[in-house]
């Protein structure tokens, strides 16, 4: 199904702040728009058009227009820096890139970086240097494609956090757009009931992987997608009770937010509405999701899935209920966790998970990344630690590459993450390793929480608390030697959280001040 194939004057978006709704007859007319001027500019099946765009009715719109037109969608992140978003262009080979007129000096730069034959349109206001996209639209009838229409996918990028984005090539696809379902279309109508009758709260970037599927399949079942300009709390919760949300994603950073609104303000939201709440992208502590629970009731599913989409498991809320801490058991593709040699583990041994059976996936011109993702028995990974149960329910330790090796131990630092988290004074946690001399690593922390301390005593009183906190319910080894106060942690809007930023900081603190011999280093000691 397509937006074309539902109710006309059924709302397709509703954007959450401003209220501009766009009907399925609108969404349909534009995307054919879309489709047809990229034709007309010379994309073809399966050519690549890349979209530099904040929330906004028209992001839907290009992706269901190149979709119409069976092209290669690439979304960007709005937070790239120039030359980020041309190397992605590039190595994407988009021959057309639509960028918003709120990145106007982003647009200018790029105008410089890449090849002359790279269509420009801009959205919103008008970007010197570029045509807009309102005038290239004029021209073009509402109409379908003259010729049987083929699906389009997206083409996504890693967020880049170690080194160059890796583009994650979609499967081949060929067919009529009525028979190509986004991959999440199935589970989402059949597990999850949304339909016509459906109203979707979209809160994070849609250039994110599952923002923008979510929201394209229930496009496919006729629901409404609300989508939020940025997300807040508060206004989460009052878009619940005007729209009257029955379905709606978020990730567990979100899910702290929410839960330090003060208590008054919760109990007065009518969230009576919601039947399904969603959350994936980070690893969601077990106090959190249980508070989440207590509050709206069982109705929060858990999924464990990445951009390159070569496995997916799915809890459910009484499933996770008699399993706390659980990831699911598979949906697509078949889990495995191997040990260092290679081997697959046992059950209830922590190794790296692999999926068997899932879709396949390569990066694009990267077949060296490709390799490195996958074993000799064609078994994929994206490099993170977990375990398996008797029962075949996956849990989640943490990411490989955020391991701490600490005095010949391996320790993972989601676990005091976790720890932190869960207190009532702290609004986000990142624990992560830093050199040390005799250890090789000493676990650190840097703490946002939700006052920050006024004195130098308030601080350290406050670093002291929560690392006894940690040390009452952790084994020592794990627990943070030292704790920092910051406002604000490098937290992508999608929830991931940009540790190596931190690492790389704290790091050269430490380098600087073995340099100055003896200069100590800043923080709080245990």
């Amino acid at each position: 199904m397509h937006p074309g194939a539902f109710d006309a004057d059924h709302p397709a978006i509703i954007m959450g702040q401003s209220g501009a709704t766009v009907t399925y007859g609108e969404l349909d007319a534009a995307a054919n728009r879309v489709s047809r001027l990229l034709r007309a500019r010379g994309l073809g099946v399966g050519d690549h058009v890349a979209i530099l765009v904040e929330n906004r009715p028209e992001f839907l719109e290009l992706t269901w227009g190149a979709h119409y037109a069976g092209l290669l969608y690439t979304a960007i992140s709005t937070r790239l820096t120039p030359d980020e978003v041309a190397y992605i262009v590039r190595d994407c080979g988009a021959k057309a890139l639509v960028v918003s007129s709120r990145y106007s000096g982003t647009a200018q730069a790029l105008v410089e970086l890449l090849p002359d034959d790279v269509e420009r349109f801009s959205v919103g206001d008008p970007i010197p240097g570029w045509g807009t996209l309102e005038d290239a639209l004029v021209e073009h009838p509402a109409t379908p494609l003259d010729e049987q229409r083929t699906a389009g996918r997206d083409m996504l990028y890693s967020s880049g956090t170690t080194g160059r984005p890796k583009g994650i090539k979609p499967r081949e696809v060929a067919g009529a757009l009525e028979e190509t379902p986004i991959i999440i279309t199935p589970i989402l109508k059949a597990n999850l009931g949304v339909g016509v009758d459906s109203t979707y709260l979209t809160p994070a970037p849609m250039y994110h992987a599952a923002p923008l599927r979510f929201s394209m399949a229930i496009h496919q079942l006729g629901g409404t997608v609300v989508m939020m300009e940025r997300f807040t709390p508060e206004g989460a919760l009052e878009l619940i009770e005007r729209h009257r949300v029955t379905h709606t994603q978020m990730v567990p950073t979100m899910f702290v937010r929410m839960l330090r609104l003060p208590e008054e303000q919760r109990a007065a939201a009518d969230v009576s509405s919601l039947r399904v709440v969603m959350h994936a992208a980070a690893p969601c502590p077990v106090d959190v999701k249980q508070q989440m629970l207590d509050w709206l009731g069982p109705i929060i599913h858990e999924y464990y899935a990445s951009t390159e989409a070569c496995g997916l498991t799915w809890v459910t809320p009484d499933q996770w209920l008699a399993k706390p801490g659980t990831v699911g058991k598979a949906m697509i593709g078949v889990p495995h966790v191997v040990g260092e040699d290679g081997r697959e583990l046992p059950v209830g041994e922590e190794g790296v998970v692999y999926f068997s059976d899932g879709p396949p996936f390569e990066y694009h011109n990267a077949p060296e990344k490709t390799a490195e993702a996958h074993d000799e028995r064609g078994w994929a990974t994206c490099g993170d630690i977990g375990r398996l149960d008797e029962d075949g329910f996956l849990y989640l330790t943490d990411r490989k590459s955020f391991m701490i090796i600490t005095g010949g131990v391996n320790v993972y630092p989601q676990e005091a993450e976790d720890v932190l988290i869960s207190d009532p004074a702290v609004m986000d946690a990142a624990v992560f390793g830093v050199p040390h001399p005799e250890f090789g690593e000493e676990v650190t922390a840097v703490v946002q929480p939700v006052r920050m301390p006024e004195t130098d005593e308030e601080e350290q009183a406050e670093a002291e608390r929560l690392m006894a906190l940690c040390r009452s319910r952790l084994a020592d080894l794990k627990c943070p030697r030292s704790i920092d106060f910051r406002a604000e942690l490098p937290r992508h809007e999608t929830g991931k959280l940009y540790k190596r930023l931190l690492v790389d900081e704290y790091r050269e603190r430490v380098a600087s001040a073995a340099a100055a011999a003896g200069c100590p280093v800043m923080g709080h000691s245990a």
